[in-house]
């Protein structure tokens, strides 16, 4: 079937609130599980994943032509208060979140953070989140604000993107990071 002929709901494209919702709710393969409030993070066109740990980067990372050859930072993760709040220092650090996220061959996901960490000096780098992949995800947290930030444990801090493929894939993530920080 051609994209000229196919009706809306079959081209590829962003995933609806309701659509989210439908899959979410799949007892047989939902696509995230652990959310904090699925009716605070569920959006019009993505999912608010929520922070779950922040640590530092300790020593240099690597990565070269092979698996082999990659190394990654040692992590010390940092404690939050006893109200779970946490105020750093500008600089990087590696977050974890709440939400495992069990992405089907015909979709894939992209995170972007939420705007109100922008507008206060602060930025959220992903990678891509391909078909096939499940796990409790990681990104890397900038703050360049030269006062700092605060932010609380389970804070709303990125937006997950899902986007239909225009055709599933024949074979899923399964990479090293496949089910990482997550029950199997």
């Amino acid at each position: 079937m051609s994209h000229e002929t196919a009706p809306p709901s079959m081209l590829p494209g962003v995933l609806s609130r309701e659509q989210l919702l439908a899959r979410i709710a799949d007892p047989a393969h939902p696509l995230i599980t652990e959310m904090p409030s699925v009716h605070d993070q569920v959006q019009p066109n993505g999912v608010d994943l929520t922070l779950q740990s922040i640590s530092r980067h300790h020593g240099p990372g690597s990565i070269g032509d092979s698996n082999t050859d990659r190394q990654l930072p040692e992590l010390e993760e940092i404690p939050f208060d006893t109200d779970d709040w946490v105020t750093l220092a500008p600089g990087i650090y590696h977050i974890v979140y709440n939400e495992i996220v069990d992405i089907p061959v015909d979709l894939m996901a992209l995170g972007r953070p939420r705007s109100s960490l922008a507008r206060s000096g602060v930025a959220i780098h992903t990678a891509v989140w391909d078909a096939g992949y499940r796990g409790r995800s990681t990104s890397l947290m900038s703050v360049l604000n030269p006062d700092g930030f605060r932010v609380q444990r389970n804070a709303r801090v990125m937006q997950l993107v899902f986007f239909s493929l225009a055709a599933e894939t024949a074979a899923g993530y399964s990479g090293t990071y496949q089910h990482e920080n997550a029950p199997r």
